[in-house]
């Protein structure tokens, strides 16, 4: 079957990259906020020297065709219909889902309500939602998440985060030239509303993260500024399947600059998918 590079999800089209062996166990990269299919650059070589097969859209509100306008659009249940859209186009009936920050909570959401398509997990930086909820009252992860209830707010963050997104990821730990990078896509049209908006549809998304069966790693990194330990530590407790904690001497963008460790950590998940060594 040839491998698709757009693919159709509810009158949408994603643009998506499909590389590595062919006949390879297929390993689903799902990128996060602001970033795009690009920020999986470095982990991919790495995959594919593994023998693995990787699919990194650029999801919904990031692909040129696939912006709708209103919040609604991007529910998470919709979010997680594209992801599966993509194993579809490619006529595969399952594969190891990696998520990195919104990515990440596209990926936990999958896991729980459509085993069926997931091999296994590997999430980065973002914990289990339900864990990150209970952490909300206990712990500074409220202050840390302050941002997402500025950006319900409709045109002004758009107006406020555009002349400075690229000096804003950059000081949050993004290497410079990913920084320029993702800014310079956010420029397009209805990029960063689309983007936005995945933040603004969580009052409207009917979708509930219940607790995953499938092998799952965690990887976190202690000096993120945006997610803080309580809630990476309470993960294990909404995930009943093999499970792996890994925390890392890093910031929040683990794609970009740990990406040797984290597709080692992909590999040895999806190599290892009924986690034979137990929890950890």
């Amino acid at each position: 079957m040839d491998r698709p590079t757009r693919c159709p999800s509810g009158g949408l089209l994603l643009d998506v990259r499909d590389e590595g062996p062919s006949h390879g166990a297929p390993v689903l990269l799902l990128h996060g906020f602001p970033q795009d299919r690009t920020c999986w650059d470095r982990v991919t070589p790495v995959l594919h020297d593994a023998g693995l097969r990787t699919l990194a859209p650029d999801q919904r509100g990031y692909s040129p065709g696939a912006r709708p306008t209103g919040r609604g659009a991007y529910r998470l249940e919709l979010l997680v219909e594209d992801a599966v859209a993509v194993l579809d186009a490619a006529g595969l009936e399952r594969a190891h889902v990696v998520g990195h920050d919104w990515g990440g909570i596209v990926a936990w959401a999958l896991a729980a309500h459509r085993p069926e398509r997931a091999a296994s997990l590997t999430v980065a930086s973002v914990p289990h939602p339900r864990a990150l909820a209970r952490s909300l009252a206990r712990s500074g992860q409220g202050l840390r998440s302050a941002y997402v209830g500025a950006f319900q707010l409709p045109r002004v963050p758009e107006a406020l985060l555009r002349p400075r997104l690229g000096e804003l990821l950059h000081r949050s730990g993004l290497p410079a030239a990913e920084a320029a990078r993702y800014a310079a896509r956010m420029e397009e049209p209805g990029a960063l509303t689309g983007a936005l908006n995945w933040y603004r549809a969580l009052p409207l998304s009917r979708l509930r993260t219940g607790p995953v069966d499938v092998p799952t790693t965690y990887a976190w990194g202690n000096r993120d500024l945006a997610l803080g330990r309580r809630a990476a530590e309470l993960t294990a407790g909404h995930v009943r399947g093999p499970y792996r904690f890994v925390e890392l001497d890093a910031g929040h963008w683990l794609p970009e600059t740990r990406p040797g460790l984290l597709a080692r950590l992909v590999a040895e998940r999806a190599g290892d998918p009924g986690g034979t060594a137990g929890r950890g």
